[in-house]
């Protein structure tokens, strides 16, 4: 996400970092998706730095109200450079390590209803271990939220109190890995997110399904219910990591796992009131 939801004095004092992938997105506000060989006008458009890692730390970051550190990749090219300038503007510390090869770029079209269609244009950049990354800073942290990354990435990142990821991290990694993650935050409506019963020797501690509009379910725990909105939703992208942020924040903080998940479900419901990720440019 990224709406405005104030800084919260619990996480005020929290060292939160989140490890994972950037794209550059551009953003397409239409009445309708568009008919195959029509020309459509688009009433909105904006390009943001974007993808689960960044909105994640933006949120992380406004809920903190304090830098957030943010481990990624980026192309050596001028679309990376673009999107190192905006999330720093943003509030993020960067720590980057530079690929010669280009940056993912993106295309998210939301329709009247508010519902987003995504499509991404090249590989996930995405840190690894042997990267020249400050790896070993990580065991210093409260939470840390997982996007992307390699198996032995994975482990250092195990070194906070804390540690979700997402199951777009892919299952083989969390698999190859070993390790437990204290929450695993996906979508249920998202056959890329699915987590099939049995498919991980060191299941979470906590899986989190999300389903819009309808809540969700966290297992252990049962269904919950998602927030009303006080107005018809804008745009859903984001929406689900900002809901992932919101939940590795009250974990964080030591909440209890419902109270966490209710901050994650009005981080979602801030998120779905704005078009794109972030509420407004800085500056």
């Amino acid at each position: 996400m990224a709406a405005a939801l104030d800084p919260h004095p619990a996480f005020t004092a929290l060292e939160l970092a989140v490890v994972g992938h950037v794209e550059w997105v551009s953003f397409l506000a239409l009445e309708q998706l568009p008919a195959a060989g029509t020309i459509s006008h688009a009433s909105a458009f904006r390009e943001e730095p974007a993808g689960a890692a960044a909105v994640a730390a933006v949120q992380l970051a406004r809920l903190t109200g304090r830098p957030v550190r943010l481990y990624t990749a980026l192309g050596s090219d001028r679309i990376g450079q673009q999107a190192a300038e905006r999330l720093s503007a943003l509030g993020l510390d960067l720590q980057v390590v530079w690929r010669d090869a280009p940056t993912r770029r993106g295309v998210s079209v939301v329709d009247a209803a508010g519902e987003r269609t995504i499509t991404v244009i090249g590989e996930r950049l995405a840190p690894a271990a042997g990267d020249p990354l400050p790896w070993d800073d990580l065991a210093r942290c409260d939470g840390v939220f997982v996007t992307a990354a390699d198996a032995e990435a994975l482990v250092r990142c195990r070194r906070a109190r804390v540690l979700t990821a997402t199951p777009r991290l892919r299952l083989p990694v969390l698999e190859a890995s070993g390790v437990t993650c204290d929450a695993l935050i996906g979508s249920a409506l998202d056959p890329a997110e699915e987590v099939p019963d049995g498919a991980l020797r060191h299941p979470p501690l906590l899986r989190i399904a999300t389903e819009g509009a309808a809540g969700g379910w966290s297992q252990p725990g049962g269904r919950f219910a998602a927030v009303p909105l006080a107005a018809p939703p804008l745009d859903s992208y984001g929406c689900g990591d900002s809901f992932a942020a919101g939940v590795t924040a009250g974990l964080a903080a030591g909440w209890p796992p419902a109270d966490a998940i209710a901050l994650g479900a009005r981080c979602g419901a801030a998120c779905a009131a704005v078009f794109g990720p972030y509420a407004a440019p800085c500056g």
